[in-house]
């Protein structure tokens, strides 16, 4: 087992660094490996190899003048969650999604809407804002190089809300309660009563099966994926908001050497990627909420005082958050009242702003 890990790994660094002459056609041929930590059962994976590598094929082909032969490896089978950016700097894969979530320590000033709860619900909105931040503060953008990386293009998760194996109409129902949540989110039941738990996607249902936790706060698409209803039937639309995920990255070495034109069609395909993504990860969401009520879960909806409430109650972590990185010589305070003004520009009503 472990030596055909190795050798897959060996070959996709050789498939990597290989830059070929079709023989027939005289195209030439790029051979990458695009990979991902999360099966494909999940929208942002599903989509890469669906759309993204299909249409960037298609594109290619119409031009006559460059292909891309691909290798595709992903839920960890050759990549794990959470290495995404560092083995494709380390060129074991070429392409692929980079969960910025479960990479915080590299990315940090990517985690904005997750140390800002109770935004907006708007895939398309949350993704585009972000997107803005990084084309107007250099040291959001930088980032990606300074990681031997090229941002092609981004996602943000449907709106988080809480799925748990008991009732919650208020915050009080949380108290002694254990939710698991990743990372940042952590910090949305801090000072409620519950203890965070930590876990992932691919954690949640059996912690909850077995009593490692009560509950978890996620989003729909990515409970249905983890049958998280099956054992957590209560699901409590609290609206947390989308939250920007991650996306795709290039290796940054590969990208530059490759010929302008095979650039533009990873670049513009990648930028449909994050609005097809927005509009179908949107209806899929609503779409499987209802798929989970017949199956027998009880949806019910947080009142908005109680909404506001919640968010009182929480120590603003979104101001630490962003004073820590202005020690450190990052714009926190700049990219968090960035965000928030964003949010307000496009209308969104906010019960708290974090930046304040």
């Amino acid at each position: 087992m472990q030596f055909d890990r190795i050798r897959l790994k060996l070959a996709a660094l050789a498939a990597g660094s290989a830059l070929l002459w079709s023989a027939a056609g005289h195209a030439e041929t790029i051979r990458m490996t695009a990979a991902a930590g999360h099966p494909p059962v999940f929208l942002w994976v599903k989509l890469m190899t669906e759309f993204y590598i299909p249409e960037v094929n298609r594109r290619l082909a119409e031009g006559g003048k460059h292909k891309i032969e691909w290798t595709e490896a992903y839920g960890g089978t050759l990549v794990k969650l959470g290495t995404e950016s560092g083995a494709i700097k380390d060129g074991i894969a070429d392409i692929g999604f980079v969960s910025t979530i479960f990479e915080a320590p590299k990315f940090p000033l990517q985690n904005v809407s997750y140390v800002t709860p109770f935004g907006s619900e708007d895939i398309g909105l949350v993704t585009k804002v972000v997107a803005d931040l990084q084309g107007s503060i250099p040291a959001m953008n930088d980032v990606w190089a300074r990681n031997g990386l090229v941002y092609l293009g981004g996602a943000a998760l449907d709106s988080y809300h809480i799925w748990t194996n008991f009732p919650l109409r208020t915050i009080d129902d949380l108290k002694g309660k254990k939710i698991s949540a990743p990372g940042p989110s952590a910090n949305w039941i801090k000072d409620t009563g519950a203890v965070a738990v930590a876990g992932t996607l691919q954690t949640y249902y059996n912690d909850i099966k077995t009593g490692v936790s009560d509950g978890t706060l996620t989003f729909s698409t990515g409970a249905w994926g983890a049958k998280v209803h099956e054992v957590a039937p209560y699901i409590t639309k609290v609206n947390f908001g989308a939250m920007f995920a991650g996306g795709i990255a290039v290796n940054k070495a590969r990208f530059d050497r490759m010929p302008a034109e095979v650039q533009k069609v990873l670049r513009d395909v990648a930028a449909e990627y994050s609005v097809r993504f927005a509009r179908t990860q949107a209806e899929t969401a609503a779409g499987l909420l209802k798929q989970m009520e017949a199956q027998g879960a009880k949806i019910s909806e947080l009142a908005p005082a109680e909404r506001k409430r919640w968010a009182d109650a929480l120590p603003n972590v979104a101001k630490a958050w962003a004073e820590d990185l202005d020690k450190k010589g990052q714009p926190g305070t700049q990219v968090l009242k960035g965000y928030m003004d964003g949010l307000r520009k496009a209308g969104v009503a906010l019960p708290r702003d974090w930046a304040n």
